[in-house]
């Protein structure tokens, strides 16, 4: 079914509807449960105009951005259409001023969250690529950018949900802004502290149930980030440890948790039994490829290569470890790993060494002793 008989189907039921002259309120309820049925096809919809403006690479743009995020579409789609219904109730306007302030909340944080999700799709799967056509080694300032973007995301949100709702934002922030400076003086270190707390909660260099050391040696396990400080378990004593979350935000703390490698292994099949010559062309690539690649861990590449006399072929086992800070980090690195595979396979075919790399690439987590 193509968008054109979505669109044909769904005015032939609203003419229908509409000839019945149902009260408002039942008008409603019946918008609402077709815009929960016609959500599901948000994902076709926004297909469809990719493909109108964009015929040669529509597929590849779908496939990419948009079919890994389709449930985030569909509710999306599915809250938008449902805000548009609640226009049949406006001859009930104590229900309809009711419900209108959640209907748009509810739009906003769901088109936030798609927009967020899109950005950091489009940073994994275009963002590397346009970072090395620039020149520049793709590093951990690409996770800062996303950051960034998510920031200016959620205040675009915030802004749009208060005119909506016909908040003066700017005028609010100015009466907040003159109170604000005798607020400052009065409760200084408080302020501190709560300044201290958004740092914690946005650069998230721990979060509760990691092991850190502090700059006073002291070692121990972070059970909460409250608003004011932190709370560390430390190992050797077992007694808590309440540190101000100014002071904690201002340290350098290593975070020992997340010292943690991930292993990568890889199984290239070769459909032939590699001469000498070709085995150490092909450590050569593997090993290049690898070590050039940012977060990989320096010297950590061990490549097996292991022949088959029976059936007159070779099987390369390559295994090395990946770095990362955090969750996002390993996934950029996965991505670069992605990348790199595509130019092994280039490199090889080009010496005329034909291969099959196994499908998926094998991840086993190698958590650091405590």
């Amino acid at each position: 079914m193509n968008l054109t008989d979505i669109a044909n189907r769904i005015r032939d039921v609203y003419q229908f509807i509409y000839s019945l002259n149902l009260p408002n309120y039942v008008l409603f309820l019946i918008f609402a449960l077709l815009s929960i049925l016609a959500g599901r096809y948000t994902p076709i919809l926004v297909s469809w105009i990719i493909h109108r403006f964009s015929i040669k690479q529509g597929k590849e743009i779908y496939d990419n951005l948009i079919d890994p995020l389709q449930k985030a579409f569909k509710f999306a789609g599915t809250l938008i259409l449902l805000s548009f219904s609640l226009a049949w109730l406006r001859e009930y306007p104590g229900l309809y001023n009711f419900m209108l302030p959640f209907t748009d909340l509810a739009v906003t944080v769901s088109v936030a969250w798609l927009a967020s999700r899109l950005f950091r799709q489009f940073v994994r799967v275009y963002g590397i690529g346009l970072v090395r056509k620039l020149g520049r080694e793709v590093d951990e300032l690409l996770l800062v950018f996303e950051t960034l973007a998510n920031v200016i995301i959620g205040f675009i949100a915030v802004v749009a949900f208060a005119q909506s709702q016909e908040v003066n934002l700017v005028g609010l922030l100015a009466s907040f802004g003159i109170g604000g400076i005798a607020i400052a003086f009065a409760a200084q270190k408080t302020l501190e502290q709560l300044l201290g707390t958004i740092v914690l909660y946005l650069d998230r260099p721990f979060i509760p149930g990691e092991y850190i050391r502090l700059p006073n040696e002291v070692f121990g396990r972070v059970e909460s980030i409250g608003l004011r400080s932190t709370k560390i378990r430390t190992a050797a004593k077992s007694t808590l440890l309440i540190v101000p979350n100014s002071t904690m935000a201002n340290w350098e703390i290593e975070n020992v948790t997340r010292g943690k490698k991930v292993m990568v292994l890889l199984y290239l099949d070769f459909a032939q039994l590699l001469e000498e010559r070709e085995k150490a062309l092909v450590q050569q690539i593997i090993t290049e490829s690898t070590n050039a690649l940012f977060g990989i861990d320096p010297g950590s590449t061990n490549i097996t290569l292991i022949p088959s006399l029976e059936e007159e072929t070779t099987r390369a086992r390559v295994t090395f470890f990946i770095l990362g800070s955090s969750e996002n980090s390993i996934q950029l690195r996965k991505r670069l790993l992605e990348l790199a595979n595509e130019k092994i396979s280039k490199k090889l075919l080009a010496y005329g060494i034909n291969f099959k790399m196994n499908e998926p690439t094998i991840y086993v987590d190698s958590p650091i002793t405590i």
